[in-house]
């Protein structure tokens, strides 16, 4: 008898070449309509109603110069920047300061502030816009960045990450820390945060993304130009392009070029981001 077992063989599965097949055209109905967009934008005006074939046949620049030249695009990057990056640091700061508290202190209110948390999930977001406009506008901060980035804070999802990651530390290294003395904030920046900088990570980068994509906050919060974010900015343009399909989608590429090249980058990262997140909803 062989040292080695044979190799068994494989068998042929006509499920698992189902799914493959089902998943490709899945996939394609998924991308066409970027790809198609994404050609559109490099053909002439004339040419988006009349050239149907998948690559362009004059290739031009013209929408994206025309798109950089008329409209305030360096500015509208410049405060979507702002505001995600301020959203995704108060939202990581914020949120692994509350799971902490909830997961490694005893305080009145703390299972209470727990159950809050998690049924803020049964309130969308889109039914607080109304009051987070009252608010904003009360307190004199529309149009300006802060008020675009206050209401946008809301993230129950990352707390209850946080929290999980907390609650299945060991005892010991706290303890241990305790005893040399060192304070809770020691104890989160120095001690537990470095233990999950993977996953501090991958909710930055999702935060990022999502805070760039925002669009139904930030186009209420905003009516000044020169405030907008790039994703309200563009979409405030297409009465002034008319039916320029190609400018208008040239501007859709630019605003969404950021967050693209970030999803590349960090691909999985962010597939690590949206299993945790999912996880949780699920």
């Amino acid at each position: 008898m062989s040292e080695h077992s044979a190799t068994p063989a494989r068998r042929f599965d006509p499920g698992a070449i189902l799914l493959t097949i089902l998943t490709l055209i899945a996939a394609f109905i998924w991308f066409f309509p970027i790809y198609w967009g994404l050609v559109t934008s490099f053909r002439f005006d004339d040419e988006t109603v009349t050239d149907f074939s998948l690559i362009p046949t004059n290739p031009t620049l013209k929408n994206y110069i025309f798109t950089i030249q008329n409209s305030d695009l360096p500015i509208w990057y410049l405060n979507s920047t702002i505001t995600s990056v301020g959203v995704t640091v108060l939202v990581l700061l914020m949120s692994a300061c509350t799971g902490y508290a909830i997961s490694q202190l005893q305080f009145p209110g703390r299972k209470a502030l727990w159950w809050m948390i998690l049924a803020s999930f049964m309130v969308p977001v889109s039914a607080l816009i109304v009051n987070h406009f009252i608010i904003i506008a009360d307190v004199k901060l529309l149009n300006s960045h802060l008020g675009i980035i206050l209401p946008m804070l809301i993230a129950p999802v990352t707390v209850i990450i946080y929290k999980q990651f907390f609650d299945g530390l060991p005892r010991d290294f706290r303890e241990a820390a305790v005893m040399d003395g060192a304070t809770e904030f020691q104890l989160l920046f120095r001690i537990f945060l470095p233990m999950n900088w993977g996953i501090t990570t991958a909710l930055a980068i999702i935060t990022f993304i999502g805070a760039w994509n925002s669009f139904l906050w930030p186009f209420l919060a905003t009516q000044d130009e020169k405030m907008m974010t790039v994703t309200v900015g563009i979409s405030a343009v297409q009465d002034a392009y008319g039916v320029a399909y190609g400018r208008l989608l040239a501007g859709a590429v630019l605003a969404g070029l950021p967050v693209s090249l970030a999803y590349l980058f960090f691909q999985r990262r962010v597939t690590q981001a949206i299993t945790l997140t999912a996880g949780i909803k699920g």
